[in-house]
């Protein structure tokens, strides 16, 4: 079979990198500008699917080392934060903001109380705070929210926000003035519109969504936008996700950040010591919940209850998610490769701690990987290699036969069978790498621990594209070389794509972040020089073959002249 180990490999990589969107698509932002300005739901029962629209109102800034996050003071929703040592993808010179009420998305963090009706305790009720403007100045920040006593409930609402953490803790102080004895649960939600983040296209495309983790189905659950309008327009909810929870956690994640309400926090209290009802879905304005519901707690007549729960906003880092909770780190969502991504983040990470910086540490792990796989691809550059040497003789069966195929076909069977030649031999080694590749390639993508970081001169930013293409173009150039050392196609077909395949995939790199161009420049790198070395002892060893043959020669000759005479 006259199949090309390079040509199977491009398309396979096609296939499998820039066809991961049809495996597992990512939904498509529909109605974005609509979604934008639509009211959203405050203050709601947990068991509502229609809600009063947000009520402009002062807003309560707050400033810590790591964020600054904006208060809605009279429904205390949090619903706007900014990230400081995060640029935006767009402007390097701006701020990245993760919550938003509206500009240029819709997303925020609601947290409310229920009674015993499923009616929310907090509707018809105005917080206010003693000042408009916090800055934390020592460990720990508190922003106090104050309600006027209501149907014999005093309700304060406050903000903890600490020092170098993205955690933030939300409580409920509720004073029980009514004389009787009230049933109070709380419920936690993400509310966001179905918006692409900021920075998303074709070549730079991740989940982003509503997401669970219970330790009940001990499995790492997205929700898809697409499902849920299903289900709306349906009026029925039967999207797959875990329902019942002990612990975990729920939110939404997109490209290196997430936004989550933790139930079992890694150091603290069990939200779900008596079970909470996960609960997912799409709202009238357009907008999407993910969210938790507790188990409802009494309040005896004349006491004080404290409801709390941390939120998790800010970004994937593999360091900080291990501390929040549980399994936070899948939210870093390498997806069906995590068996493969995992542990070699774990090796870069390691690699870092000693090179400290992330570009060279990526060049690094390339070099560890292909030590690695070195066996397997030294049998596939053979192959490669052995092809080479009997391309003439493909080329002479090819104006032999002509436009006979079948007998072509014939032909190339029995060449390869007498020199002992595997035509699919380099392409089966490369189909066994292709999970690690997969992998590498997420791995590096998702982690926004290159975000914002150098590695040497013009690239000052590994999770940006080059500024100058100079990576793209020595991708191409690699690319190029590889195509001349591996055996040339004999159609003619094949032969104009492997000239026009390095212009292609430079191209779509020009799109990619540095940190995967250098790890492919790097690979490729590599690759050229195992290439070329085994190239050279298969053409040497077929010289060395040739000349015996040549040498047994005159012995044959001269045995058969003898028994003439």
């Amino acid at each position: 079979m006259d199949i090309k180990r390079t040509i199977i490999t491009v398309i396979l990589a096609m296939l499998i990198l820039m066809g991961w969107e049809k495996m597992f698509p990512t939904p498509v932002a529909q109605n974005t500008a609509q979604q934008a300005s639509a009211p959203i739901a405050t203050n709601a029962p947990a068991n509502n699917t229609t809600a009063s629209p947000l009520q402009t109102t002062s807003p309560i800034t707050v400033q810590t080392d790591l964020v600054k996050a904006v208060i809605d003071e009279k429904s205390g929703i949090l619903n706007g934060l900014t990230l400081r040592q995060y640029n935006a993808s767009a402007d390097e010179n701006k701020e990245f903001v993760l919550l938003s009420d509206g500009k240029p998305l819709t997303y925020v963090a609601q947290s409310q109380l229920i009674d015993e009706t499923g009616k929310n305790l907090l509707e018809g009720v105005s917080f206010t705070a003693t000042q408009k403007n916090y800055e934390l100045q020592g460990d720990k920040l508190e922003v106090r929210l104050s309600a006027p006593e209501q149907n014999g409930l005093q309700i304060n609402k406050v903000y903890t926000f600490t020092k170098n953490s993205y955690v933030i803790n939300v409580r409920f102080e509720v004073n029980n003035n009514s004389g009787i004895a009230r049933n109070i649960a709380t419920s936690y939600n993400i509310v966001r519109d179905n918006s692409e983040p900021e920075g998303e296209g074709w070549f730079m495309r991740s989940y982003h969504g509503p997401v669970v983790y219970t330790p009940d189905a001990d499995e790492f659950e997205k929700v898809d936008y697409s499902d849920l309008d299903k289900d709306f327009q349906s009026g029925k909810s039967e999207a797959e996700y875990q329902r019942k929870a002990t612990g975990g956690y729920v939110g939404m994640i997109q490209h290196y950040f997430a936004t989550a309400w933790i139930m079992q926090p890694e150091n603290g209290e069990n939200l779900c010591t008596n079970a909470c009802a996960i609960d997912i879905k799409r709202l009238a304005e357009n907008l999407y919940s993910s969210g938790v519901n507790t188990s409802a707690i009494s309040v005896a007549a004349g006491s004080k209850q404290t409801f709390a729960a941390n939120l998790y906003a800010g970004p994937q880092v593999t360091s900080i998610l291990k501390t929040v909770a549980p399994k936070f780190v899948l939210t870093k969502d390498y997806g069906r490769v995590h068996i493969f991504a995992a542990p070699l983040f774990a090796l870069l990470n390691w690699l870092h701690s000693i090179v400290k910086n992330w570009g060279w540490a990526i060049v690094l792990l390339t070099i560890i990987v292909k030590a690695i796989l070195y066996p397997l691809n030294d049998k596939a550059y053979k192959s490669m290699a052995k092809m080479r040497t009997v391309a003439p003789k493909l080329e002479a069966l090819k104006k032999q036969y002509g436009e006979d195929r079948m007998a072509m076909q014939q032909a190339m069977v029995e060449l390869y069978r007498k020199e002992q030649i595997n035509p699919l031999g380099g392409c089966l080694p490369i189909l066994i790498q292709m999970p690690i590749f997969i992998g590498l390639y997420w791995m590096i993508f998702l982690s926004v621990e290159l975000r914002q970081a150098p590695w040497f001169g013009w690239i000052s930013d590994l999770s940006r594209p080059d500024p100058f293409f100079i990576l793209p173009i020595l991708m191409a150039a690699t690319m190029w070389f590889q195509t001349k050392l591996s055996p040339p196609p004999t159609d003619p077909a094949q032969a104009q794509m492997m000239k026009i395949m390095p212009l292609l995939f430079s191209i779509m790199f020009f799109f990619f972040p540095a940190a995967l161009v250098l790890y492919y420049v790097t690979n490729n790198l590599l690759t050229i020089a195992q290439q070329w070395h085994i190239n050279k002892k298969i053409a040497a060893q077929s010289a060395v073959g040739a000349v015996e043959i040549l040498d047994k020669e005159p012995a044959v000759n001269n045995k058969k002249n003898n028994k003439k005479k």
